[in-house]
């Protein structure tokens, strides 16, 4: 079986300022602090999050 595809992701910039559901997106992607990385698996549901936040995150495949 092949190994599944993850996504580091790195929060770049506060979500302060920003729409509030943003700000619990980051939370629920397990993202803190600015410059904290989380190691997601690559599926649909992460990247639909990512996608609302994509402004906010860094995201490299892994």
């Amino acid at each position: 079986m092949a190994q599944q595809k993850q996504l580091k992701v790195t929060l770049v910039k506060s979500p302060i300022g920003y729409n509030k559901k943003q700000a619990k997106v980051t939370e629920a992607l397990g993202l803190k602090k600015l410059n904290h990385s989380v190691v997601l698996p690559d599926n649909e549901s992460v990247r639909g999050s990512l996608f609302h936040v994509r402004h906010l995150v860094k995201v490299e495949e892994i």
